[in-house]
């Protein structure tokens, strides 16, 4: 054995190191495929929370048999390391608080999640009509820019309201409460 130079021995290499050893038992077995299921969700769970059908799908994409997916997804469901209903009440508080998304929009999205629609209806009880209305009025306040031209302001601020879910009647009375209090009144326009 070398030693260091301060005198002590040198650790041998670790066996990650070395080439895995031909024609043993070990190299030659094919992973378990619950195994496998727990390891992908575990990872998936570690970085976010998942709704059950996104770690489906990501065990179907690593040909992870269905009746496995859905024993490993039950136990993990049992133990509480899969809550669509926590989940989906999350993510709409989340998308909600930080992206301004209305109701619409996060209905959609809890759909391509795999939420199921009872429980997204639960969780979106959460965003009543007086919170989206101020979620509405606070997006259009941060994107207001003074001194660019009403119409296209007009058209930006709808458009932006549209692509996160707010209704049309909502986004125009909205928007027009903002021109309104910037001094832009539709009569004083009128007569010039």
């Amino acid at each position: 054995m070398r030693h260091t130079l301060t005198g002590r021995p040198r650790r041998p290499r670790s066996p990650a190191h070395e080439p895995p050893a031909t024609g043993s038992a070990s190299a030659d077995r094919e992973p378990d495929p619950e195994s496998v299921a727990r390891a992908i969700a575990l990872r998936l769970l570690t970085s976010a929370p998942r709704s059950r059908q996104q770690l489906a799908e990501a065990m179907a994409r690593r040909d992870v048999p269905e009746d496995v997916a859905n024993r490993v997804l039950d136990r993990f469901t049992e133990v509480g390391l899969i809550d669509d209903a926590e989940y989906a009440r999350m993510l709409v508080r989340s998308r909600h608080e930080s992206r301004g998304l209305a109701r619409r929009a996060l209905a959609v999205e809890l759909r391509r999640k795999g939420i199921d629609p009872e429980l997204a209806t639960e969780a979106l009880g959460q965003v009543d009509d007086d919170a989206e209305q101020a979620s509405a009025r606070e997006l259009v306040r941060r994107r207001w820019r003074p001194g660019l031209d009403r119409d296209v302001q007009t058209r930006r601020l709808l458009a932006m309201l549209a692509r996160k879910g707010y209704p049309s009647g909502l986004s125009h009375r909205v928007v027009a409460e903002m021109r309104d209090d910037e001094g832009w009144s539709d009569a004083v326009e009128a007569d010039e």
